[in-house]
């Protein structure tokens, strides 16, 4: 029997395979379509794993780095930017696969003249090769990618402008809507202001010690003292000649100094590595700061504020950054001492407190004078009283601004013999609150950089109407630009809905 079974072995093996196969899927319950937790989530029934999800995370990196609208438009109503990188992930899969559906694919052809276009590769007289020919040997590969990411994230730019042009279709602006914008953006407007000043109502605000202490045990958690930090630091820079290079020699040159630099971290990691012997191998002098706050740093870290936010995460046990890179050179920072940061005493935080507390009430009190002088101009107006005579009434008086509008059609030249023309205080607030307001309207609570406004619309003039032509062909192209984005929007959450996303962190 074992002499058979070794003359016929070779095909023994072959059929225990195969009648094994259909014993794995059997006693195999594994769901192989179930989401792995290193997937970002499923969509058009396939799993999307954070290698892919990192790729699509660089690709937006590239696309803002060529300037290309694309990272704006895919991104659009993201909070954080780990949002705006998943949605970019999600809304490029489906803008690719919706432009395949409907057929749009840009030939190379047009991906080449786009490539041209391109800030990066601009030069004094149009495309640069050279510029081109640093980007993909610098920038790209620092990215993990070559020319062919080029050209895909190009061709993204060139589907999501055909799809764009495709949802667009029908897009009408009305004449009046047109017309009412250029009356309220260009005619003349008559404002009268009621300003409220907080300086003039810190007088009336009595802070006690009860307040005080109240204020203290809700919020004894966050009265801290600052923490302070000391270091000591080495600096890699470029020569002052080297400070005027451009292009690629620069870059070369940035490259010697950051490899001295690492070299000098890589020392620092050797047991019993002291920094001033380690900076005394180097030929590199060592600076130190004196005690300093994140809010007051170090005058040494002025000119390059990462500075003092990366002493501030050096440890006892990780007391040596990694090189920073500054304008002109790299930096190693060394912590070697300071002062934690400690609960204040009730006498210490108590200056703080008061103040505090100072502004919070006399916020609050300019809030309620405002509101309650607005209340008295629109019963005013309502009532048909003159509007001076109501203020007076209350002990206030109107102050009259020179009439504006919303948009200057052309700033007024300065006359030689005349001083500037001064803006009156908080105009650009004044301006946002009178955007949509009717004449004889009044506006609520506005407030300012030292207190808040009232303000009402006496009247608007009309605008000029041989500006109108311009005018309604920049106001027609921003409409289009929002509501064409509008629609997008819409369309990506619409079409990501039917590939049936599904996300591992952020539903769609």
């Amino acid at each position: 029997m074992i002499t058979v079974m070794r003359k016929h072995h070779r095909w023994l093996m072959i059929v225990i395979a195969i009648l094994a196969i259909p014993f794995i899927f059997y006693f195999n319950k594994t769901d192989l379509s179930a989401q792995r937790a290193t997937d970002l989530g499923r969509i058009y029934d396939r799993a999307v794993t954070h290698v892919e999800f990192q790729r699509n995370a660089r690709m937006l990196n590239l696309s803002q780095i060529l300037g290309l609208s694309l990272p704006q438009e895919l991104t659009m109503g993201a909070r954080t930017e780990a949002q705006a990188y998943e949605d970019f992930t999600w809304n490029r899969l489906v803008l690719r696969h919706e432009a395949k559906v409907l057929g749009i694919q840009p030939t190379r052809d047009e991906i080449a003249t786009f490539v041209r276009t391109l800030r990066p590769f601009r030069g004094d007289a149009g495309f640069d090769p050279n510029k081109y020919n640093e980007f993909t040997q610098t920038t790209l590969p620092a990215l993990g990618f070559n020319e062919s990411q080029l050209e895909e994230i190009v061709g993204d730019q060139l589907l999501l402008t055909r799809v764009k042009d495709l949802l667009a279709t029908g897009i009408q602006i009305a004449e009046s809507e047109t017309k009412e914008y250029y009356e309220q953006t260009y005619g003349k407007l008559h404002v009268a202001v009621l300003r409220f000043r907080e300086e003039d109502l810190q007088k009336d605000v009595k802070i006690t010690d009860e307040d005080v202490a109240k204020y203290y045990e809700a919020h004894k958690a966050q009265l801290k003292s600052e923490e302070k930090r000391r270091v000591e630091f080495v600096a890699f820079a470029l020569s002052e000649a080297e400070k005027k290079l451009a292009g690629k020699e620069r870059v070369d040159a940035l490259q010697k100094v950051a490899n001295r630099a690492n070299d000098f971290v890589q020392a620092m990691l050797e047991k019993g590595a002291k920094f001033a012997e380690v900076a005394n191998k180097f030929s590199t002098p060592v600076a130190a700061t004196n005690e300093f706050t994140a809010a007051a740093p170090d005058p040494q870290f002025a000119s390059n504020p990462q500075l003092t936010q990366y002493a501030f995460q050096l440890t006892g046990q990780e007391p040596v950054s990694d090189a920073i890179q500054g304008p002109d050179g790299f930096y190693v920072l060394h912590l070697i001492g300071g002062t934690p940061s400690k609960p204040l005493t009730l006498e210490e935080a108590k200056p703080k407190i008061v103040e505090a507390l100072k502004s919070e009430r006399v916020r609050q009190m300019v809030a309620i004078k405002a509101a309650d002088a607005a209340r008295v101009m629109r019963e005013a107006l309502a009532a048909g009283t003159p509007l001076d005579k109501a203020m007076a009434q209350g002990g206030w008086t109107l102050e009259r601004i020179p009439p504006f509008s919303i948009v200057e059609t052309a700033p007024p030249k300065p006359e030689a013999d005349k001083p500037p023309k001064v803006d009156p205080p908080d105009l650009p607030m004044i301006k946002n609150a009178m955007r949509e307001l009717n004449p004889g309207e009044v506006t609520d609570f506005v407030p300012t950089d030292k207190g808040g406004l009232v303000a009402v619309l006496e009247r608007r003039d009309p605008a000029d109407p041989g500006a109108y032509a311009q005018a309604k062909i920049t106001f027609e192209a921003n409409v289009l630009q929002r509501k064409r984005a509008i629609v997008l929007y819409e369309w990506l959450n619409d079409r990501r809905r039917a590939a049936n996303l599904q996300s591992a962190t952020i539903q769609s």
